[in-house]
């Protein structure tokens, strides 16, 4: 697996990347562009695209949500059956918000904070308190010095020998894929949007209390027009299918076995996107529904690419094409890795902690 996922070294943020450059009429080449440079033609929204990533996305995921309800009066079973398709479109109905909190989605910067704002009702989650942490999730990726932001808990080897026996058992239940396809959707998604601190921005802060408040409204209205059994049975199921796929998402995008981990001067933006964040490649079915996301690489080195040009951004441009690439079944054996090993330069299972010689 690990020469299957080997990515070749990156270029640094305001390096030059390889492409082919034409010749001058004086016969010289030109410096090759800088990776902004090559990302620009994919960063400006199409408004047809995008209209279209609506109708594809928010409108199912809402149409099927009032079939759940309606299937209740039919039977139970159909209800579930409707769980899986609805999950998949509320994952995509995600991606739309996550390229909106990016200004990637709409030409215009007002619609969309608005649509995000609208969206985040749906997904239970306060637009500009999100858009912030991602933003950071985006300028720290890959950089030890400041882990904790917006991804996946991750220890070094060392760390982890350091730890208590609490410590250790508390990290093995956080790194447990149960824990973390279970109770992670509702953490994620129900719990830790809630609140917000004290020092955060005002701005943070109304993000939270009005979405907060908006959703007091919006499902004690559902509850009381539904019955709260049969709101909690459809909105459950779709947020703990569609939860723990967004959550496996997010955790292969970064956690393979040779991703990219480096502190201080020696971390690269480039590097963390082109080492360190995976092309998973998904049958073309999970790829609708996950929005080009598995196409991580090319999100992470320009976040203004929405998502309907991420393909043809990565087949266009050679730079892309040896980046670490993870398939289905990689993708969900990426969970035994635990720790990350400084000396070896890759993530490692609990055992490589437990033998203090092993390098």
């Amino acid at each position: 697996m690990r020469s299957q996922l080997r990515a070749r070294p990156a270029v640094e943020p305001h390096s030059t990347v390889s492409c082919r450059p034409s010749r001058a009429d004086n016969g010289a080449s030109p410096d090759p562009p800088s990776w902004r440079e090559v990302m620009a033609p994919y960063a400006t929204p199409s408004l047809r695209s995008s209209l279209a990533n609506v109708a594809t996305s928010v409108v199912p995921y809402v149409a099927l949500m009032v079939a759940m309800v309606l299937a209740l009066r039919v039977s139970l079973v159909l209800t579930l059956a409707l769980a899986d398709p609805t999950a998949g479109f509320f994952v995509r109905t995600f991606i739309v918000f996550h390229d909106c909190g990016h200004g990637s989605f709409l030409p215009s910067k007002r619609a969309n904070a608005y649509l995000g704002a609208v969206l985040g009702l749906l997904l239970f989650t306060p637009y500009a308190k999100w858009r912030h942490a991602h933003a950071r999730h985006h300028a720290t990726a890959g950089d030890l010095g400041r882990r904790g932001v917006g991804d996946i808990t991750t220890m070094t080897v060392a760390e982890y020998r350091a730890q208590s026996l609490g410590g250790r058992l508390a990290y093995r239940a956080l790194r447990n894929p149960l824990v973390m396809l279970t109770v992670g959707p509702i953490f994620v998604m129900v719990i830790q949007p809630r609140f917000v601190g004290n020092a955060e921005r005002s701005r943070l802060r109304r993000s939270v209390f009005g979405t907060d408040a908006a959703l007091v409204v919006l499902v004690g209205g559902l509850c009381w027009l539904l019955g709260w059994q049969a709101y909690l049975l459809v909105q459950g199921s779709v947020f703990l299918l569609g939860g723990a796929a967004g959550v496996w998402l997010f955790y292969v995008q970064h956690q393979f076995e040779d991703t990219y981990w480096q502190t201080g001067e020696s971390w690269s933006y480039a590097d963390a996107a082109l080492r360190g964040s995976s092309y998973l490649k998904l049958p073309r079915v999970l790829q609708f529904f996950t929005g080009n996301i598995g196409l991580h690489h090319v999100h992470h080195l320009s976040a203004s690419v929405p998502n309907y040009h991420l393909q043809r951004a990565h087949d266009d441009n050679a730079i892309f094409h040896n980046v670490p690439v993870l398939t289905l079944w990689q993708g969900m054996r990426a969970f035994r890795l635990k720790l990350w090993d400084p000396h070896r330069g890759r993530l490692v299972g609990f055992g490589s902690a437990h033998d203090p010689h092993r390098r």
